[in-house]
């Protein structure tokens, strides 16, 4: 066994005696099935764990991560997508009534839209990246001819991904129609990693702080 699976491994024997025993009820209960309110579409990074950013319990949260938390518009080219399948699963079975699109602070995957390092890449040499993050394009295009390529445009697109992602949400008839019956609220968010803080996109698309 490998040290960081056994690391692994080693978690899951000191959850199975403590933090499974505490919830024990819980985890009974969820065996026969699942219910969450809130779907939480957020960043692969392994520093932003929306479990632990929102205190929530097994069962609460249906989260979705990847790349920058992007969500690509509606597709039906025949491809298979991952975000979409998510997507129509949280909103059409289990009916979830929020969804959160959630930034944050020092992601590679903005950095990587900024610098455009990968552009023209093959696949398996950052091509899959290039093409995932060019669905921020547009918005690069616009914050670098303002703001240029330092510390606020790096900001500005890092909040840019959770007003792309909704607007590319707003795409889908599952989403429209359960926004325009009133079953269905959207929100973003940014978290601060170096601050722990967390800032809530208002009505007006700007972020405040929690």
């Amino acid at each position: 066994m490998t040290p960081y699976f056994s690391d692994l491994v080693g978690g899951y024997r000191r959850f199975r005696s403590e933090g499974y025993q505490r919830e024990r009820a819980r985890w009974e209960e969820l065996a026969a099935g699942q219910a969450p309110r809130v779907m939480v579409i957020a960043c692969s990074d392994s520093r932003v764990e929306p479990a632990e950013i929102f205190d929530t319990r097994p069962g609460e949260i249906f989260v979705v991560r990847n790349v920058a938390n992007l969500v690509p518009p509606i597709e039906l080219d025949g491809g298979r997508h991952g975000v979409s399948a998510a997507l129509e699963f949280a909103v059409t079975q289990l009916e979830v009534e929020e969804i959160v699109v959630l930034g944050h602070g020092s992601c590679g995957g903005v950095s990587a839209a900024l610098s455009q390092k990968f552009k023209g890449a093959e696949p398996g040499r950052g091509g899959f990246i290039a093409h995932w993050i060019d669905l921020l394009d547009d918005a690069r295009e616009r914050i670098v001819a303002e703001h240029g390529d330092g510390a606020e445009a790096v900001r500005r697109m890092e909040h840019e991904t959770v007003r792309v992602s909704i607007a590319n949400l707003r795409t889908f008839p599952c989403v429209q129609k359960r926004e325009a019956d009133r079953r269905l609220t959207i929100h973003g968010a940014w978290f601060s990693i170096a601050g722990g803080e967390l800032h809530v996109m208002d009505e007006d698309g700007a972020f405040r702080a929690a």
